[in-house]
Order: C-alpha cells, then sequence, then structure tokens
C-alpha cells in the first residue's frame, strides 16, 4: 500500500499524498525554496519492496518543466521494477536552473537539497554513498552534474542527457541566467563558477583514487548529434574528463533536442550504472 506520513523538518513540514502502487508523492514545505516542492518516489515493487539498500537515482527534469515530466513520458515504475532502482523526481520548476539564485526570487534550490531533501530521503528511504546516482536532461543535466560534483564521495555517479554542462552552451538562457547568479553575463566568473565543465577537479580532490578508473565513480554522458546548441558542451565535458584521467562514458547518437532521445537514452544510463554496482572496473584501465 502507498504509505501517508508527517514529517517534520527544522525548515518546515514533508508530507506524503496516495499514489498509485509502488509510488509515493512527498510534498516539501521548504524555506529555502520559499514554496512546496512535490517529489515523486518509484519504488521497484518485487520481493522485499521498499527495502532501504536499494539503489537509487534521483532524476532531474529540463527548463520549462516540471516533477512530472518524465513520469509523463515513460514507464518510470517499469524501469524501477526492471533495473532495480528507486527512482525519485523532484521539482526543479520552470527555471531553477538548481542553482542557489541571487534575484528577486531568493529561490536557493542547491541548499534546498542538500539541507532538506537529501536528509528527508535518507531518513525515509535511506541511501548509501556506494548505491546513489544522480541524472538529468537539459537544465537537469547542468543540475545533476553540479549537485554530484558538490559532494562526489556521496554518489557513485551521474548522468548527463543532452545537458548544460558549459552554461556558456545555454543556448537563448544565457541572456537570462547571469542574472540569477548576480553576474553581468554569461562569460562572467560567477557563471564559470557554476558551470561543470570547470567543476571537475572537485572528483580527485574528494575521492582520490577512488575517482579513478577502477574506483567506482562512473560519469554517463549524452547527447544528440544534431543536438547542436547543446552538443559542444558534453564533447567539452567528456574531454575534460580524459584530462583527468575520470571515468566517463560519452554516448552520441543521430538524435535531437527532445523528449523521444531522452526516453530512449535513459535505459542505457540505468545500465551503465547497474554495471557499475557490479563490476567497478567494468573492463577500463585499472589504475
Amino acid at each position: 500500500m502507498t504509505k501517508r506520513l508527517l514529517i517534520t523538518l527544522a525548515a518546515g513540514l514533508a508530507f506524503c499524498l496516495p499514489a498509485a502502487f509502488g509510488q509515493d508523492m512527498l510534498v516539501v514545505e521548504s524555506e529555502n525554496l520559499r514554496c512546496n516542492d512535490s517529489v515523486l518516489v518509484f519504488s521497484p515493487l518485487r520481493e522485499g519492496e521498499r527495502e532501504r539498500d536499494i539503489p537509487t537515482l534521483f532524476l532531474l527534469h529540463g527548463w520549462s518543466g516540471c516533477f512530472r515530466d518524465w513520469s509523463r513520458n515513460t514507464d518510470l515504475q517499469g524501469l524501477s521494477n526492471e533495473y532495480g532502482f528507486r527512482i525519485i523526481c523532484p521539482d526543479g520548476f520552470y527555471d531553477s536552473w538548481y542553482i542557489d539564485k541571487v534575484d528577486s526570487t531568493g529561490m536557493k534550490w542547491r541548499t534546498f537539497f542538500w539541507e532538506e531533501l537529501w536528509p528527508l530521503i535518507d531518513n525515509e528511504y535511506g541511501l548509501e554513498p556506494d548505491r546513489t546516482f544522480i541524472d538529468g536532461l537539459s537544465m537537469g543535466g547542468h543540475g545533476a552534474m553540479n549537485i554530484f560534483l558538490d559532494h562526489p564521495e556521496l554518489f557513485r555517479g551521474a548522468g548527463s542527457m543532452s545537458g548544460v554542462l558549459d552554461l556558456r552552451h545555454s543556448g537563448g538562457s544565457k541572456f537570462l541566467i547571469p542574472p540569477m547568479l548576480g553576474a553581468t553575463d554569461i562569460e562572467d566568473p560567477l557563471c564559470e563558477a557554476q558551470s561543470a565543465v570547470n567543476r571537475l577537479e572537485r572528483v580527485k580532490e574528494a575521492c582520490g583514487e577512488d575517482a579513478l578508473p577502477g574506483g567506482g565513480k562512473l560519469l554517463v554522458v549524452s547527447c544528440g548529434t544534431l543536438d547542436k546548441t547543446f552538443l559542444p558542451a558534453s564533447e567539452e565535458f567528456a574531454a575534460r574528463c580524459r584530462e583527468l584521467s575520470l571515468n566517463c562514458i560519452l554516448l552520441l547518437s543521430p538524435a535531437r533536442h527532445r523528449w523521444q532521445y531522452w526516453v530512449w537514452v535513459l535505459p542505457h544510463h540505468l545500465d551503465w550504472f547497474r554495471e557499475s554496482l557490479t563490476d567497478p572496473d567494468m573492463g577500463f584501465t585499472a589504475r
């Protein structure tokens, strides 16, 4: 049965609403967001249902989307059952960019994730660093990689699908993002510091040899070759990973920036994530 619960947090309240069998919907009252965040949770239906030690995937949506985007476009419950992952979809809102904004909205999404969402999910379901991943599409790829790079020691890996891994390659949003960060333009150092490609050294700083092939940390980056606006960021990110000897898989396909591609490529990311749980070396050169 779907659980109903009421959890008191330092920052407010979180409660769970009825959803379909195998699913929870958490509603988190957040001081950091200045509003509520809705979170869909899909747990695998199998023997030992809702065990705390099953692997977890945080899955972020893109610009102009919401927490229901992924479940509206693909069968997340089916993927949860097939791969044995708990899949968690928070609301990144229309244009949070999963950052801490300094504009009039005052929305601090990254602080929300670390101070409110992560503790809530850990308390209710359990999060083990060696079995926790984060992934996302477009704006969500930017968010997923940056959240991973905040604390790579708390994740086994991260993914990006058509992600904005360098804010200079953010299309029309390159004029909208700088004011959110208090920057003058997209070339401002404040924007550079929020681009995942410029933060990759964090992996080795936080994880040491665990960041290298065979150490268990895995980055999966995919993009369509017809996605001309966002393709350069994925290629640049993968090239920087190679320079740093980080374990990065680059998947390129003849696709555009659209749901047909993201629905197709998500299971490929899950394949790699699942494989990393049983075989950290995965045939890569040993360190």
